[in-house]
Formats: structure tokens, sequence, C-alpha cells
């Protein structure tokens, strides 16, 4: 470009036209110098452009770089987040199941607790009830031994009335005993008839009686912690058909 500039100064119709410019080394020199400054200046304008544009389109890439891996991101934790929500699904199902096999396996085990507990107070209370069944014959024996004494000769032999006091001491320590270990005597005179602890062996009118009341017990019952062992043998009061 200074070249061409130069070329132009030194032709002849410039130096007719121009002739303070050509005739003047000074004005060359000043005009080269802004010449160069001009080049100079358009060149480090242009590589300003240049290095802008340059800039911009390395930064476009980046954002449009950027863009796509942000999208990328995206979608990778959206499947992540997918699978981790499944995952979570499964194993909240999974405990929801353990928890109610947990459950059930509680009360079955507190259900075995309870049975357990009712049938060792049980074979506790009961244990007796084989044994206690053969005490009551020999029960019995003490109370036909004493009703076999008439007063009549209770009144005129001491001996035997002293006998037979023996024996009824002895037959009030047995029964206490058998209270003490559970087994009660059922003796239900005047008691209205019940079927459950009750044998009814024989009816008779009585008008000065209500009928169904107990009036005569020909053998007395006995129960073990409130379990009938053997129910009494009644007599009963007949109602008027």
């Amino acid at each position: 470009m200074i070249r061409n500039v130069l070329r132009f100064a030194a032709q002849p119709s410039v130096l007719s036209t121009r002739t303070q410019f050509v005739t003047k080394p000074a004005a060359v020199s000043a005009f080269t110098r802004r010449a160069n400054n001009f080049s100079t200046s358009s060149i480090a304008r242009f590589a300003d452009a240049n290095k802008e544009a340059s800039e911009q389109q390395s930064q476009e890439q980046q954002a449009e770089q950027q863009t796509e891996q942000n999208e990328g991101s995206e979608e990778d934790l959206k499947s992540q987040l997918a699978k981790l929500q499944e995952k979570y699904n499964k194993k909240d199902k999974e405990f929801a199941e353990l928890k109610n096999l947990y459950l059930r396996s509680v009360a079955d085990f507190r259900n075995l607790q309870e049975i357990t507990k009712r049938d060792i107070q049980k074979a506790k209370d009961f244990a007796l009830q084989k044994f206690a069944k053969d005490l009551l014959e020999s029960v019995d024996n003490f109370g036909h031994a004493l009703n076999a004494v008439k007063p009549e000769t209770l009144e005129g032999n001491k001996e035997i009335k002293d006998l037979y006091e023996g024996f009824v001491m002895v037959r009030d320590v047995f029964e206490k005993t058998l209270t003490r270990h559970g087994i009660e005597k059922i003796n239900p005179i005047g008691e209205k008839f019940d079927p459950n602890i009750h044998e009814a062996t024989f009816e008779i009118p009585q008008p000065d009686k209500e009928a169904g009341t107990v009036f005569h017990v020909q053998q007395p019952g006995y129960s073990l912690n409130s379990r009938v062992l053997r129910a009494a043998k009644v007599g009963v009061v007949k109602g008027s058909d």
C-alpha cells in the first residue's frame, strides 16, 4: 500500500496538479507516515475484530456444548432418578411385606404365650383332679360310717361316743385339707336346682317349698378350682301339674 502511494505521488499528472504536495519532501514523508499509521491501525482493528469474532464464536460453541452437556446431564439425571424411584418402590413394598409378617409373628407369639400360660395354669389347678376323684370315695365312707351310728347308741355308750367324735374330727380335718388344695364340697340344701352342678335323682311334691328347690342331698358334690369334680345327687321339689 505504501508503494502504491509513492507511485501515485511520483506521477507527473499528480505533480502538475498537486504542486505543493509533490514539491515538498516533508509533505511526502508525513503522508507516508499517515499511510503507515492508517495501515497499522487498520490491521490492528481487523485483528481485533477477527479476535472478537473468534472469541464470540468460541463462546457460542462453548455455550452450545454446555447446553448439550446440560441436556445430556438432565436426561441422565432423569434416568437415574427413575431407576432410584423404581428401586425405592420395590424396597418399600418389601418393607411393607416384612413389617406385616413381623406383626403377624409378634401376634402369634403373644397368642402362644397366653395359651401356654393358661395351659400351665390349668395343669397346676387340675393336676390333682384324678387324685381328688379317688379321695372322694374315702370322704363318702366317712359320711356313711358316721350316719350309721344312731343317736341312742351314742347316748348309751361313752366309748362309742368318743370314737364317733374322733371320726368327726378326722373327717373335718380331711375336708379342710381338701379345701386348702382347691377341693370344695357342694351341699345345695335349699338352693335352686342347677343342672351344671346338681344331679336330680328323684322329685317329690312339697307344698311348703318352691318347685325346683333342692330339699334333700343324697350324695354331696365336689369341685376343684370351680370345676365340678362330681355333681351333687339331690332330691328336688316337684311342681304341681
